[in-house]
């Protein structure tokens, strides 16, 4: 028997399964990504973003075409996180336009709605590349409106169309090179196939579980928050150790505090101990760290009567305290960061609102116009410092109505710092967009990490755990030593116009081995500024920029 519609209650079946299946392989999607570091993030940036939509989906109290499509769409624009999640929510946002307007989808609705998925996704990338997500979409679309002239059967249209979409995806190698050499596919376009999968099982009439209660991160995050307001004491404060401080002593300090609230911080960092803390017990917390050594910057806020706290346990807002929003003012500052030390040199700068992200974890979409929302301020400008986030950004920019957003176009960290050191007030938005675009163009960026898979990648053989100089074209220093491959890489990016070497070395780093570098390359160019700043971000032993 043939299925020739598609009503409300069944597309919402099918678009949970495909949720459902998207998280149950996200794992295998950031496998994929074709740089094998330790951050590849594709299929958890779409999965959030789907999850997002899902939650909205799960809330609906009368499910019809159009609240389904509704919360399919703003919950998805919403989450989206990263390229690959942006375009996700794209996608559905061109599919829901069309069958918004239906009572049940047929086949020839199925084209229409593929169709305007695949418009509004091309539309969203400033230079769509083929090789990827977009390229699979617009296969499954094409074979769409194809199979549409010819059958009303969904089950066989839809199996076919699925069928298409495997054999663009495995075609994906042969368009961007970088993925052949990786021996990899797209791992957007996997991840629009894992759901496009899970979604034909329910159409199929496979049993599926549709329980949600294992993806429970909206619950946690309410779980903290109530754990936050039962607790009445921010506590935070520095230790100098009388001793030798080892790994143990920091675990033990670590669980006793817990046990006392809730641990926000403790960890070693350049021979001290950082320490915050949530409690009802503040006399408590700090008498456990003067049994390891000498307190200091102590900090005590009961939050009953403070007005920075707002920020709920947990944020992707990174400002420990809110300043009210005040009188309006001409410009205001979003920057996202990696990091305490990069934090502090972006406060330093002025910037409004510091939201913790990048490589690691992107930003969604709403944790950018959240950020928009807390700065009383007629024209603001975003600085992304990621490559993967500045589609986020701009997809925050369109949903924002009441201020004039500039999204900075900034790919890396050294580049938003650039571009707003050269931030001049007295110069209108226009002028400013230019003047920043056009000097952070003059920033060449350079990270070191490992390898967290064998590879090879830019003509490099790379081995699990190797070193890896990144430049901004690609991997252009490999080895087994981080000082070696580090002062490596920042000699594929000096050249005659190079003026400063600025280095900022991570959490798993420290100042002797950048200053080591520091040494080696001042030697090699006596002419260089060379410069060792401390940047607390994760992952990255370093992150260097050199400048003209």
């Amino acid at each position: 028997m043939s299925n020739t519609r598609i009503d409300s209650a069944l597309l919402r079946n099918m678009f949970l399964a495909g949720a459902k299946n998207l998280e149950a392989r996200k794992d295998y999607i950031n496998e994929l990504n074709v740089f094998p570091v330790p951050d590849g993030d594709t299929g958890t940036n779409m999965t959030l973003t789907i999850m997002s939509a899902a939650k909205d989906v799960l809330e609906l109290e009368e499910v019809n075409m159009e609240t389904l499509s509704k919360a399919i769409s703003s919950g998805s624009l919403k989450g989206a996180r990263g390229n690959s999640g942006v375009i996700l929510s794209q996608l559905f946002r061109g599919f829901t336009r069309i069958v918004k307007k239906v009572d049940y989808i047929d086949s020839q609705v199925v084209s229409e709605a593929f169709m305007k998925a695949v418009e509004s996704a091309y539309k969203a990338v400033i230079k769509p590349k083929e090789g990827t997500i977009l390229t699979v979409a617009k296969g499954m679309a094409d074979k769409a409106a194809e199979l549409a002239l010819v059958t009303d059967d969904l089950e066989e249209m839809m199996g076919k169309i699925i069928e298409h979409g495997d054999k663009v995806l495995a075609s994906t190698p042969d368009m961007l090179p970088i993925l052949k050499e990786s021996g990899v596919v797209d791992s957007g376009g996997e991840g629009l196939m894992t759901v496009m999968k899970g979604a034909y099982d329910v159409l199929l009439g496979k049993e599926v579980d549709l329980n949600f209660d294992n993806v429970a991160e909206e619950k946690k995050e309410t779980d903290e928050e109530d754990e936050y307001a039962r607790l009445s004491y921010t506590v935070s404060y520095k230790i100098k150790p009388g001793g030798v401080l080892t790994m143990d002593a920091v675990k033990e300090l670590r669980a006793y505090v817990d046990s006392l609230g809730h641990v926000i911080n403790v960890e070693e960092n350049k021979s001290t101990v950082n320490v915050k803390v949530y409690t009802n017990d503040p006399g408590l917390v700090i008498q456990k760290g003067l049994s390891i050594g000498s307190v200091y910057d102590v900090v005590v806020v009961n939050k009953e009567i403070s007005d920075s706290s707002s920020d709920s346990c947990g944020a992707l807002v990174k400002q420990e305290t809110e300043a009210p929003a005040g009188p309006k003012k001409k410009y205001g500052f979003v920057s996202v960061s990696i990091g305490e030390g990069i934090n502090e040199i972006f406060s330093g700068l002025g910037v409004d609102q510091i939201i913790a992200g990048g490589q690691t974890m992107n930003p969604s979409t709403a944790d950018i116009t959240d950020a928009i929302d807390k700065i009383n301020a007629d024209n603001i400008f975003i600085f992304p410092n990621n490559k993967n986030i500045i589609m986020a950004a701009n997809q925050a920019k369109s949903l924002v109505k009441d201020k004039n957003i500039i999204v900075i176009p900034s790919k890396t960290v050294p580049q938003g710092i650039t571009a707003i050191i050269n931030f001049i007030e007295d110069k209108t938005p226009e002028e400013n967009e230019a003047v920043m675009t056009k000097e952070m163009s003059k920033v060449k960026t350079g990270q070191v990490t490992y390898a967290v898979r064998d590879t090879q990648i830019d003509g490099k053989e790379i081995k699990e755990n190797d070193i890896m100089g990144i430049g901004d074209s690609g991997i252009v220093a490999v080895g087994k030593d981080i000082k070696d491959v580090t002062v490596d890489m920042i000699k594929t990016l000096v050249d005659d116009d190079s003026a400063i070497v600025s280095i900022y070395y991570g959490a798993d780093s420290d100042e002797d081995m950048a200053n080591a570098v520091a040494d080696v390359i001042t030697a090699a160019y006596p002419s260089l500024d060379v410069e060792v700043n401390y940047g607390g971000q994760p992952v990255y032993y370093f992150l260097v920029s050199v400048e003209q």
